[in-house]
């Protein structure tokens, strides 16, 4: 009766430890890819909502590359990661990283998108294959979903390459010297 007792309670214990793994485990990869492609899905229709002639100007280019990025400001440093996916005219995605750091005056936290607009071959190439760093960066944005105002980019970054980029959801007011790094995600590819 008692080893019957234990084995209960022992399969009881199991079975919680199962249930709370599966509730903590890590998405699979394709989940993961599903998600990015979700959010450029999300990025592209409110771009082309409020940019409607940005929808031709992909459908032109060489390829396009969307972004999600979380910033946080604190005084004097600036720190920022996200995720994305370049697309070529074929429709081959390849996924990314980025990541930021700098220094300058900010305060708060900003989570905003950016879509590049290669109309250049060899720049979505190079972006794709090496990556991108970028510097300098100063805006002010207040916003919650389609509450409150904020100042966006948008124009060509480089000889050939476009980019939109605008705030989604946050409070941040900064003037950094930021470096970002574009680089290819090893565990999504």
């Amino acid at each position: 009766m008692q080893f019957s007792s234990f084995r209960h309670g022992l399969t009881f214990g199991l079975g919680l430890v199962v249930a709370a793994t599966s509730l903590w485990a890590k998405p699979s990869i394709e989940e993961q890819r599903d998600k990015v492609r979700d959010m450029r899905d999300d990025v592209l229709a409110e771009l082309y909502e409020t940019k409607p002639e940005a929808q031709a100007r992909i459908k032109k280019a060489a390829g396009y590359a969307v972004f999600s990025n979380v910033g946080i400001n604190v005084i004097f440093a600036s720190f920022a990661g996200g995720h994305g996916m370049v697309v070529d005219q074929r429709g081959h995605e390849t996924f990314m990283k980025m990541g930021s750091a700098g220094l300058g005056l900010g305060l708060g936290v900003k989570d905003f998108r950016g879509v590049f607009v290669f109309y250049d071959q060899a720049k979505l190439n190079a972006f794709v294959e090496t990556g991108w760093d970028f510097s300098a960066q100063a805006d002010a944005a207040a916003k919650s979903d389609t509450k409150g105002g904020q100042a966006a980019f948008a124009g060509n970054i480089a000889e050939g390459v476009e980019v939109y980029q605008f705030t989604k959801n946050g409070l941040a007011l900064q003037a950094t010297l930021q470096g970002t790094k574009y680089w290819r995600d090893a565990a999504l590819n």
